[in-house]
């Protein structure tokens, strides 16, 4: 198997975390990670939209990867902010179509019990396995750790696939 280039996308409206992570087998080099600001008061939604998928065309132009993965929407009680967050998530899409590149999705529950083994785990948690996993000399924001991680989980599943290993699924998670 070759080295793949894959993007991992943690989407969000304020906050839209990318990495972009070397994978060959089990064996990861870190290449970059960051987040994506959308804060500003001054700027309203379609504003806010522009910039995130005009900064993830940016990463996909600058690191070429070759694949993309990203969160699966967690559809929550307040639906202001899961239509937010599933706008952001959409622009982060269409950059990655833009461009051409295959997008996985994965829910929070898989990323968290591939990386960590535990699909409740703390964000403290994950962004202590990949610190661990990628050999970063410190931990990263949840934002750039939560994409990374995202990343290691569909290395992991394509890896699977790869081995022709049967995946057990029960309520659309991976067991």
């Amino acid at each position: 198997m070759s080295e793949t280039r894959i993007l991992g996308i943690d989407p969000g409206l304020r906050q839209t975390g990318f990495g972009v992570i070397d994978c060959n087998k089990n064996k990861y080099t870190y290449i970059a990670s960051g987040v994506i600001k959308t804060n500003s008061d001054q700027l309203n939604l379609p504003e806010r939209l522009k910039i995130i998928f005009d900064e993830v065309c940016e990463t996909i132009l600058k690191f070429n990867p070759k694949q993309m993965c990203i969160e699966k929407t967690f559809v929550n009680m307040n639906a202001n902010s899961s239509l937010a967050l599933g706008q952001a998530r959409g622009v982060s899409m269409a950059a990655a179509i833009q461009h051409n590149l295959p997008i996985y999705e994965y829910t929070a529950l898989q990323i968290k019990k591939s990386v960590v083994g535990n699909g409740h785990a703390q964000k403290i948690q994950v962004q202590s396995m990949v610190q661990k996993l990628l050999n970063l000399p410190e931990m990263l924001g949840p934002d750039s750790s939560d994409a990374l991680a995202c990343v290691l989980c569909h290395n992991q599943v394509m890896q699977i696939k790869k081995d022709d290993l049967t995946m057990k699924f029960r309520g659309g998670r991976i067991l």
